[in-house]
Order: C-alpha cells, then sequence, then structure tokens
C-alpha cells in the first residue's frame, strides 16, 4: 500500500525564504477570509478553517497574524469579495496546467493567467480541456515521528485512507476528495500531528519535458503563476524530476 507519492511532484517546492513565507501567508489568509465568510470563525465547527489553520501553522505563520484574519474576517472588518474561479490550460509541448485562484477583479487574474501562458510557450485554453485528465483527491500531510510500517498500514486501513508514502519528516495520506475531513479527524484522534489537509488534483498520467527551451518555458510558466497572488494552486502533469 506504500509507496511513493506521485502527486507530491506536480507542486513545486520553494525555497523558504522571507518573501515566499509572506506569499504563502498572503495566500492562506484569503482562502481563510472566504471559508470564514462561508463556514464561520470557529474551526471546531468548520472543518476547513481548521485544516488552514495547521497549514498556516506548518509554514511557520505566527499564532497573531492567524488571530489577526480571522478577527478581521469574522468581524465584517475584511470588505474584500473573492471569487473563485479556475483556469486550465496548455503549458510547452503540451503539458496540462490548472490554475486554481480566488480573485477580487476577474478580469485582472484572467488578463495575467492568459499572458503567462501565451509568454512561457503555452496557451490558456476553456473550462475542462485539461481538467477530463485529472482525478480530485485528498492528501493529509503528517509529521512522521518514526512510524514503522506496520503501523502506518493500520492506521491507513483504520482511518479509511486509500493508500500513504512515508518520507523522512513526513506522511502523506491520500483518500478520496469528498472523505478528506473524515480521515484527518481520524488520524489527529491517534495522535497524529496534522501538517496540512487539502484537496488536491492528481494527473492520470505525467509528461517529460527533454528539450532544455520547453523546460525553461515550463519554469518560467510555473514561477510566475505561482508568485501571482491571486493564484492558490497549480496543478500540472509535467513529472519533473528536479521535484
Amino acid at each position: 500500500m506504500s509507496g511513493h507519492s506521485k502527486w507530491s511532484t506536480i507542486k513545486r517546492k520553494k525555497e523558504a525564504t522571507d518573501a515566499a513565507r509572506a506569499k504563502i501567508f498572503t495566500k492562506i489568509g484569503r482562502e481563510m477570509t472566504v471559508c470564514i465568510k462561508e463556514g464561520g470563525p470557529d474551526p471546531t465547527t468548520n472543518a476547513k478553517l481548521r485544516d488552514l489553520i495547521a497549514k498556516a501553522k506548518a509554514n511557520n505563520v505566527p499564532n497573531d497574524n492567524i488571530e489577526r484574519v480571522i478577527k478581521k474576517a469574522s468581524g465584517g472588518e475584511d470588505k474584500n469579495d473573492y471569487i473563485s474561479i479556475v483556469y486550465e490550460g496548455y503549458g510547452p509541448n503540451g503539458v496540462a496546467v490548472i490554475v486554481e485562484t480566488l480573485t477580487d477583479n476577474k478580469n485582472r487574474t484572467a488578463g495575467d493567467v492568459r499572458h503567462y501562458f501565451d509568454k512561457y510557450g503555452g496557451n490558456m485554453g476553456t473550462s475542462g480541456c485539461v481538467s477530463f485528465m485529472f482525478r480530485s483527491k485528498g492528501i493529509v500531510v503528517v509529521e512522521n515521528n518514526g512510524y514503522d510500517e506496520d503501523k502506518l498500514m493500520d492506521d491507513c486501513v483504520e482511518a479509511n485512507a486509500d493508500d500513504y508514502s512515508a518520507e523522512d519528516d513526513t506522511v502523506e495520506f491520500v483518500s478520496s476528495a469528498n472523505d478528506l475531513h473524515a480521515v484527518r479527524d481520524a488520524l489527529a484522534e491517534k495522535g497524529y500531528t496534522i501538517l496540512s489537509a487539502e484537496i488536491v488534483q492528481v494527473p492520470d498520467n505525467y509528461i517529460t519535458l527533454t528539450d532544455e527551451e520547453a523546460i525553461k518555458k515550463m519554469n518560467l510558466l510555473l514561477e510566475h503563476l505561482e508568485d501571482n497572488d491571486d493564484v492558490q494552486n497549480v496543478w500540472h502533469n509535467w513529472e519533473n524530476p528536479e521535484y
């Protein structure tokens, strides 16, 4: 049941610089704001908010910052009205790309995303043009405190997860998207430290790029997408050995 978790290769890993941390919290803070407006400020009754708080802490966001966002959103001080829009397209050599955004200006965001695709060897397509190549999965990431394979396998089955993958510092449990929160709660009850719990888009097949120019353009496309404050997640089917 265990094995290498392919999904972890489709989200680029960034250096933990101060600037990168600040940008990560901007994105998490925006998602928390929407989540609070939809489900309330109490993490005990708002499962998604609970997961976002865990994600923020795993990214070393100070508690004061987290509490400030919750207070501002729950008190109605945050007047921004964010909407969720998903863009789809192709990168160099037909790499499939899904871009999830939260924006208060869809014209700006659509223009930015289209510009990145055009500039770096791709093209933005219509809704549904690549999403059929992906499957939604729930991923719960926990701290790895030296758990042995037998425990992980037993807990995976008992938590109703589909699979798991153990690395040096973390363990990733995979579930259906609908079971994400139930699996997360079951693992927390077993004493695991939850680092994140989120729905991800896992591609059915992967594309390997060998042309240096295509690799360069694909890297630039992903970098510019991820640096945009409106972009929450970028999913793709490029199998990059560097990540």
